[in-house]
């Protein structure tokens, strides 16, 4: 009986043995599992991660508007503080005394059509900028890009101060080239509210201007020399082309700018000193102030800045639901 050479290879219990030491099943062919292995760790270990910036953020936030929301509810001036009186619960009273004084409706109205001017001209202001930057050479980009940072990175207090002194009825340059004398800015209601609208643009813009100049360079060129081709105007191309391409950024920078422009304080407080004259100027975050602080009635406060924060969310939350309507991905 003539046996089978067995020199490159072998049988091992029904398996075969090639001549690279690979087993593989007798009358087959090897097969390598090539199939990736999952990742088998606990549903727990991604908030692991986030535990530590979660702790960050409880601290800086949700503490704050849980003491926030307390104190609302709450009788607290300043004989509960200095502990001359006990603090007791008021549940909505405050919100009662609030919505009743017509001081608050008419600094809540004048607070949101400030606001809306300030997002309008600074979204105007800084797309415009962002196109422009796209159409000059590099030395003028950087020279305009540096200038829009230095504005961006200046205080407010310091630009409020400066665009003071730009404007000042006595020793201002502003007045000397429009030919206005002594023309005092801060003394009308409507002239104060409009310089403080052109600091507060000043400082506003170049966030609007580096993100939009940011996605417009991330849109492929081949788009825009097509439009230009068909014989499309520089605004209907940002109308038609660039717009529906950066909602998302515009929606990020809209949203931000409604955030900031509605809780203006500092150049409110610093131009107008502390309001105006009368309070003509006065913003929701400068009345907060002077209820808590001025009057000492910190209750009231806390509840304007409640009533603040609901409304930031209500106009965040609806205006994203009516891009979902229209079925933007964000």
């Amino acid at each position: 009986m003539t046996g089978a050479p067995v020199s490159s290879g072998g049988v091992v219990r029904g398996r075969v043995r090639d001549r690279r030491g690979f087993s593989r099943p007798r009358g087959g062919s090897r097969k390598f599992n090539t199939a990736p292995r999952r990742f088998r760790g606990s549903s727990s270990t991604p908030w692991l991660y986030l535990a530590p910036a979660l702790v960050v953020l409880g601290g800086l936030l949700v503490y704050p508007v849980y003491q926030l929301g307390l104190i609302s509810f709450l009788e607290y001036t300043q004989a509960q503080v200095s502990g001359g009186e006990p603090t007791t619960f008021q549940g909505f009273g405050n919100y009662a005394e609030l919505f009743g004084d017509g001081e608050f409706w008419r600094v809540l109205l004048a607070t949101v059509v400030f606001a809306a001017a300030c997002v309008v001209s600074t979204l105007a202001v800084g797309c415009a900028l962002a196109v422009l930057l796209t159409r000059v050479r590099a030395v003028p980009r950087l020279a305009l890009m540096l200038a829009g940072l230095g504005a961006w990175a200046t205080p407010a207090v310091t630009g409020s101060t400066v665009w003071l002194l730009l404007f000042d009825p006595d020793f201002g340059p502003v007045n000397r080239m429009l030919g206005l004398g002594d023309h005092s800015w801060t003394y009308g209601r409507y002239s104060a509210f409009l310089l403080v609208l052109l600091e507060v643009v000043w400082c506003s813009f170049p966030f609007v201007m580096v993100t939009v100049y940011a996605g417009i360079r991330a849109v492929p060129s081949e788009v825009l020399e097509a439009a230009a081709l068909d014989g499309a105007s520089q605004w209907r191309i940002w109308r038609s082309v660039l717009a529906p391409m950066l909602r998302p950024i515009l929606v990020v920078v809209t949203i931000q700018s409604v955030i900031w422009d509605f809780k203006v304080f500092t150049q409110i407080y610093v131009m107008t000193g502390g309001g105006g004259i009368a309070g003509q100027n006065m913003v929701l975050n400068v009345y907060a102030y002077q209820k808590a602080f001025a009057s000492s009635q910190y209750s009231l406060g806390s509840a304007i800045g409640v009533v603040m924060l609901l409304i930031l969310l209500a106009v965040t939350l609806v205006y994203l639901r009516l891009l979902r309507r229209q079925g933007e991905e964000l």
